[in-house]
């Protein structure tokens, strides 16, 4: 064994040594064109990419509990609410330059609440920002740079619906704070819904992802932005060699949005309900699979229900595109955009059938009509707003949700010290009927010797008494 090895060697060498190498080919790389040249480095797809990733700084106040809070001895002074402490808390993330004007696309939750928002560039420069659009359901944020004539690399965004489980993948971010760090993988699943957002649908690579690198990019090997890194599973906190990204096809949409001077991300009004299809309702069906989004509701005038789509049936594909569960249904829509009409392949009694169905934003139908309760009431305190499908979108509520809901509260207000919270719907005050916030206004009028309160909140219904 010892001689064979021997022999190998200097086989090899001598092979090597009768190889003719230019002198270009000895000082200069290129993007590689073939497998056995990207074995060799990265560096070349490195430096087409890495100048468009940028770390992302945000600043914001919070405030802090006082740590005297309890303390039997400063209550005597301040009572039981102890004043909070007034705190300034940063985050670090990172973000991809997309157009030469300066246009920056991170992760929502990177910045959102942010008072401070600067980015620094891999060659040292820094510029403030300002926010364009941001939406939490999709945890999307398009950020401006604060210049002047000044043009910045950009990283081009490719088609995710391209992309195939195996490719080659480079993740690029500010992981731990350290500085800009870059990590090679593949694409280890497509459609991925482990993450819950409101577009659950994910790239799953094994590039190494850590904290601080949420907004980075993620590229193909060709130069071109396919996802958005944003999450990770890990118990430790750090990469397990799981990391999921948003699709660059969303990212394209969510970026349009911004250029047409929205103030908020619309997605399509589907006016339907779905859930995962079971292994029984596959085998039912005879699909090989359990695929599709099963339909549980429509509403009664809805894009759905003006499609011809009847609960019991199963989305399959739009435009042909499988739909494995309903979250790939959701995005699948939103990537679509506003004002597509789309073909829905869907199994009914196992037949398979198509219906066309227009995309549009979720009407405000009845008008929300909001109203801030004053005086002395248990509600003192809450913005209320009649509920439409518009308001429910908002508020991450079923299409279907009638009556008057809960937006905010004023801090330290009645309606919030008696345990009210956003997304809670009245039912009734004192055994009036909540239809409208008209309605809910004139019931908190007078003075009463105790209030008798019937609320919803994620589905079960809660009675409280106050006095």
């Amino acid at each position: 064994m010892q001689v064979l090895l021997k022999r190998t060697a200097v086989s090899m060498i001598a092979l090597i040594m009768t190889m003719p190498l230019s002198a270009e080919a000895q000082t200069a790389k290129s993007v590689p064109q073939s497998q056995m040249q990207m074995q060799l480095s990265f560096a070349p797809l490195v430096k087409q990419t890495a100048g468009a990733v940028v770390n992302v700084y945000a600043e914001r106040m919070v405030q802090r509990q006082s740590p005297f809070a309890g303390d039997p001895f400063f209550e005597q002074f301040f009572g039981q609410r102890m004043p909070n402490r007034t705190e300034k808390q940063s985050s670090l993330g990172s973000g991809v330059i997309v157009e030469a004007n300066g246009t920056v696309i991170t992760n929502n939750h990177v910045i959102d609440g942010a008072d401070d928002i600067k980015i620094a560039l891999s060659d040292g420069r820094e510029f403030p920002c300002d926010v364009v659009l941001k939406d939490d359901r999709v945890d999307l944020a398009v950020l401006k740079i604060k210049s002047k004539n000044q043009s910045f690399p950009i990283l081009p965004i490719g088609n995710s619906d391209a992309v195939e489980v195996g490719d080659l993948v480079l993740a690029i971010g500010n992981p731990f704070g350290v500085g800009q760090t870059v990590t090679s993988g593949i694409v280890s699943a497509l459609a991925r819904n482990q993450v819950k957002n409101e577009v659950g649908f994910f790239i799953q690579t094994d590039a190494s992802i850590n904290p601080g690198n949420s907004g980075g990019a993620l590229a193909n090997m060709s130069g071109e932005l396919i996802g958005l890194n944003t999450a990770i599973f890990s118990q430790g906190g750090g990469s397990n060699g799981i990391g999921f990204a948003i699709p660059a096809n969303l990212v394209k949409v969510f970026l349009a949005a911004a250029d047409r001077g929205a103030k908020t991300f619309d997605r399509p009004y589907i006016g339907a309900s779905f859930e995962p299809v079971t292994s029984d309702v596959a085998e039912a069906l005879g699909l090989d699979k359990v695929r599709g989004a099963l339909v549980t509701k429509v509403v009664e005038g809805g894009p759905a229900a003006k499609a011809g789509l009847k609960a019991g049936e199963v989305v399959t594909a739009i435009n042909n595109i499988p739909v494995e569960h309903p979250d790939a249904l959701g995005y699948r829509l939103t990537t679509a955009g506003l004002g597509a009409t789309v073909d829905l392949t869907v199994l009914e009694n196992g037949k398979e059938l198509h219906d066309s169905m227009t995309l549009a934003a979720a009407p405000e139908s009845t008008p929300r009509d909001e109203k801030l309760i004053q005086g002395n009431n248990p509600f003192s305190g809450a913005t209320v707003a009649n509920l439409s499908p518009r308001v429910a979108d908002e508020l991450h509520l079923p299409a279907d949700t009638n009556g008057v809901v809960v937006e905010n509260l004023k801090a330290d207000s009645p309606a919030e010290r008696l345990g009210f919270a956003p997304k809670d719907i009245v039912v009734s005050v004192n055994g009036v009927a909540i239809t409208s916030t008209d309605v809910l206004q004139q019931a908190v009028t007078g003075n009463p010797s105790f209030w008798r309160v019937e609320i919803e909140r994620d589905g079960q219904r809660i009675r409280q008494f106050f006095r």
